[in-house]
C-alpha cells in the first residue's frame, strides 16, 4: 500500500447515519489536530450528501482544539438544495462539543466568461530542497531536543514541499509578510477530482498563519509562540491534480490584536489559479517579566 493511502483513508469518512460521519486524526506533531484536517474532512462529509455539483467554495471557524486521540464526529445539515447551487453546513464535534464549523457551497458546471491573474516568476521546485530535509538537517544541528520536536522535525510527510525562501523554524531576522512554495503529495491520488479539491483543502492550511509573523523576528516553534486557526476559506476556481506540483503564494497585509491574516492564491505548473484562500489566525507571543 502507497504511503499517501493513509491520506486518502483518513478522508474515506465512516458513515454512522444519514448525514452523520465519523473520522480518525493523524498527528502532525503539533498541539492538536491539524486545521486543514478538519476542513477536509467536513468538506468530504458535506460533499457526500451533493447528489450533483463540486464544491467551488467554504468558510470555516476553528472553535476549539482536537483531540488528536479521539474520533471526530461530523454533522451535516441540508441547507438548500437549489438547481445550480447547493449548501451544506458541517459541524465537527468531539466531546459532545463543536471544534469546527464549516458551511460549503456546491455548483453544476456550467459556461461563463473566464479570467484569472498571472503566476508570480519563482525557481521550478527541481531548484529547491524539500521541507523534509531542511527539517531533518536542522534535528542533526540540534542539541538534546524534546521528544515533541524530534517527532516534528522527523516525521514522514505526505506532502513535498519546497519553499522558494529559506524559512527558519526558529527565530529569525523581521522579513516581509510573504511566501511561497511548491507543494504536491509524495505518491499518485486516484483520479476523482473530488478527492483532489479535498486533499487540496487539507494542504491550504500550511503557511498562511506563519507567513502572518514573518515581520516580527518569531518562528512557528518558538517556545513562547501562541499559534491556531482562527478562520479559513476557500475558492474552487479550477481542477487540478494535488500529486502535480502546484505553488502556493501567501501574503499577510495585516497582523494586530494577537491576530495575522493571510490570503493566498494556489496555481498549476503552467500557471493555472485553481484556487485561493483567505485565513485569520491567533498569533501570540508571551514574553517574560523582567
Amino acid at each position: 500500500m502507497s504511503r499517501i493511502q493513509e491520506l486518502v483513508d483518513l478522508l474515506d469518512l465512516e458513515v454512522i447515519d444519514d448525514h452523520l460521519f465519523r473520522g480518525l486524526s493523524r498527528d502532525l506533531g503539533g498541539r492538536s489536530v491539524y486545521g486543514g484536517q478538519v476542513v477536509s474532512q467536513a468538506l468530504v462529509a458535506g460533499q457526500r450528501t451533493v447528489k450533483e455539483g463540486v464544491v467551488h467554495s467554504l468558510h470555516a471557524y476553528f472553535l476549539r482544539p482536537g483531540d488528536m486521540s479521539h474520533p471526530i464526529i461530523y454533522e451535516v445539515d441540508p441547507v438548500r438544495d437549489g438547481r445550480s447551487f447547493t449548501t451544506r453546513r458541517v459541524q465537527a464535534i468531539q466531546h459532545g462539543q463543536v471544534i469546527l464549523s464549516l458551511i460549503a457551497s456546491f455548483q453544476k458546471p456550467e459556461a461563463g466568461g473566464e479570467h484569472q491573474s498571472s503566476m508570480p516568476q519563482v525557481p521550478p521546485p527541481e531548484a529547491l530542497p524539500s521541507e523534509r530535509d531542511v527539517r531533518l538537517k536542522l534535528l542533526d544541528q540540534l542539541k538534546d531536543p524534546n521528544p515533541r520536536l524530534r517527532q516534528f522535525l522527523s516525521q514522514d510527510t505526505l506532502f513535498d514541499m519546497r519553499h522558494v525562501e529559506h524559512q527558519d523554524l526558529f527565530d529569525h531576522a523581521p522579513k516581509p509578510p510573504h511566501s511561497a512554495f511548491w507543494l504536491r503529495t509524495i505518491d499518485k491520488l486516484p483520479d476523482d477530482p473530488t478527492i483532489h479539491r479535498c486533499v487540496l483543502a487539507y494542504a491550504s492550511d500550511f503557511g498562511p498563519l506563519g507567513t502572518s509573523i514573518l515581520p516580527h523576528g518569531k518562528g512557528p516553534l518558538n517556545p513562547d509562540m501562541r499559534m491556531a486557526s482562527i478562520d479559513h476559506a476557500i475558492w474552487f476556481h479550477r481542477d487540478a491534480r494535488v500529486d502535480d506540483w502546484l505553488l502556493y503564494t501567501i501574503d499577510s497585509p495585516s497582523s494586530q490584536n494577537g491576530r495575522g491574516f493571510s490570503f493566498g492564491s494556489i496555481y498549476t505548473r503552467d500557471g493555472m489559479l485553481v484556487a485561493s484562500t483567505a485565513q485569520e489566525g491567533m498569533a501570540r507571543w508571551i514574553t517574560e517579566s523582567k
